[in-house]
C-alpha cells in the first residue's frame, strides 16, 4: 500500500455528508443544493449531434496527445482569448487535452515534484483540495497562502519568505478563485512569474472559471498572457488548465486541456502515455466545436449574472457578502452566533437548503482559518431555485 494515501484528509463532500448525517430537513420543502460546484445549465445545442456524428471512432483507439484539428483549436482560442502573439503557440508542442482538469490537476504535481528534495508545494488557502492530494502524493509537503478580507482574496506573495520559495517546486494558482471568485491581475501573475524564473519552480495555473465573469468587457487576464506581455513567449515555467465543465456546462464530457511550456508539455505527455487516459474521439470532436463556439458560453454568463443579481439582492441585507467579479460562488461569512458548521446543518435541519462550511476548503495556519465562518454557495440551479433558495436562507439568517 502507498503508505501516502494516510496522509489524504476526507473530501469536503464526505465530511459534508458527516455533518449532516441524522439531521431531518421539513418534508414538505425540497432540497435545493448549493454545495457542489456542477453546473445546471442546459448543454449547448450541438452536443447531441455532433456526439451521434462521431460514435463510429469508438471503434479506434485514442490518441494520448489528441487530435491535430483538437489541438489547432485549441490553440486558435487561446491566441484569441488572451490576445497572445502570433506564432507563439504550436498546437504540436504546447498544447495537450485532458479528461478533465481534475485528473490533469491532480497528475501533473506526479509528473515534476522530485521528491528526493524535500519539495513543497504552495497552494491557496481556501482551496480545491486535488491541489493538496496532489502534493502528498507526489511526496511534497503542502505549504499554504491564505486568502481573506485582509488581502482581498488574494494571493500575497511578497509575504512568502525565501526559504519557502527556495525549498518549492510547483505553485498551484487558481485564479478566478474557488471559493471566492477574486481575480488575480497582470501584475501579480507577473511577479510570480518572476519568482519561479530566480527559484526554479514551476506553476500549474488553473483557470477553470476563466470565462465565467460579470463584465462583458473585462474578461479576467491568465497566466500565458501575463507571461507573454513580459516577453516570455516561449511560456517557461507555465501551464495553464481549462475545462469545459464550467465554459460549456458540460461536467459529464470530462474534457479539457493544459497549455504552455513545452518542455513541460512534452514531460507530461511522456507521463500521460503510461497514465493511460486518452480522450475518446467523439469527446475529442465535441471539444472542438465547444471550444469554437462562443454564443453558448456569452449565454452561460447572462444567466450566471441574473442569477447573482437576484441572490445577493435577497441575501445583502442579512449577510455579509458581495458579487465575485467571476466564477459561480459566493462566499459568504456566517453570523457572528453561528459557525460554519453548525449554521450549514441547522439550514439543512430548517430550510432543507444545503451549502458547504468553509473549513472543509481550508486547513488551520499560525495565521488562523481563513475558510472558517465562511460557506460556499454555487449558484449552479436555474434561477427560479436560486432565488427560493436565497428566500429560505434569509429566513433561517433572520431567526438566528
Amino acid at each position: 500500500m502507498n503508505p501516502d494515501l494516510a496522509r489524504l484528509q476526507p473530501y469536503p463532500f464526505e465530511r459534508l455528508a458527516r455533518l449532516h448525517a441524522g439531521a431531518t430537513p421539513p418534508a414538505d420543502l425540497p432540497a435545493i443544493r448549493l454545495s457542489i460546484g456542477e453546473p445546471q445549465h442546459a448543454v449547448p445545442d450541438f452536443v447531441g449531434e455532433t456526439l451521434i456524428e462521431h460514435l463510429h471512432g469508438l471503434s479506434q483507439y485514442p490518441s494520448t496527445r489528441g487530435s491535430g484539428t483538437l489541438r489547432q483549436a485549441i490553440a486558435e482560442w487561446l491566441l484569441q482569448r488572451y490576445a497572445l502573439p502570433t506564432g507563439s503557440l504550436d498546437p504540436a508542442r504546447h498544447v495537450l487535452p485532458v479528461n478533465g482538469t481534475r485528473e490533469a490537476l491532480f497528475a501533473v504535481a506526479q509528473c515534476l515534484v522530485d521528491r528526493r528534495a524535500r519539495p513543497l508545494v504552495l497552494m491557496p488557502n481556501p482551496f480545491y483540495q486535488i491541489y493538496e492530494g496532489a502534493a502528498l502524493l507526489a511526496g511534497a509537503e503542502p505549504a499554504f497562502f491564505n486568502l481573506n478580507a485582509d488581502n482581498d482574496y488574494l494571493p500575497d506573495f511578497a509575504a512568502i519568505d525565501t526559504p519557502t520559495w527556495e525549498r518549492c517546486q510547483l505553485v498551484y494558482l487558481c485564479s478566478p478563485g474557488n471559493p471566492t471568485g477574486q481575480v488575480s491581475d497582470l501584475a501579480a501573475l507577473q511577479a510570480l512569474i518572476e519568482r519561479a524564473e530566480r527559484y526554479d519552480f514551476v506553476i500549474v495555473s488553473d483557470e477553470c472559471y476563466a470565462e465565467i465573469y460579470s463584465d462583458e468587457e473585462q474578461p479576467p487576464p491568465g497566466l500565458l498572457q501575463a507571461a507573454a506581455a513580459m516577453g516570455n513567449e516561449a511560456y517557461r515555467r507555465c501551464l495553464v488548465f481549462h475545462s469545459l465543465s464550467k465554459r460549456s456546462s458540460l461536467p459529464g464530457l470530462r474534457s479539457g486541456f493544459v497549455a504552455g511550456d513545452a518542455e513541460l508539455i512534452e514531460a507530461f505527455f511522456r507521463y500521460r502515455t503510461y497514465h493511460g487516459c486518452a480522450m475518446s474521439p467523439p469527446t475529442q470532436a465535441l471539444s472542438e466545436r465547444a471550444w469554437r463556439d462562443e454564443e453558448h458560453v456569452r449565454e452561460n454568463r447572462r444567466l450566471y449574472r441574473e442569477k447573482f443579481a437576484v441572490v445577493t439582492d435577497i441575501l445583502a441585507p442579512v449577510l455579509e457578502l458581495s458579487t465575485p467579479p467571476a466564477s459561480f460562488y459566493l462566499w459568504p461569512r456566517t453570523p457572528a452566533t453561528t459557525d460554519d458548521e453548525r449554521f450549514s446543518r441547522e439550514l439543512l435541519q430548517q430550510q432543507n437548503v444545503i451549502v458547504l462550511p468553509g473549513t472543509y476548503l481550508s486547513r488551520d495556519t499560525g495565521a488562523g482559518n481563513p475558510g472558517r465562518n465562511h460557506v460556499r454557495m454555487a449558484l449552479v440551479a436555474p434561477i427560479d431555485e436560486c432565488s427560493e433558495a436565497a428566500r429560505r436562507i434569509r429566513a433561517f439568517v433572520e431567526t438566528l
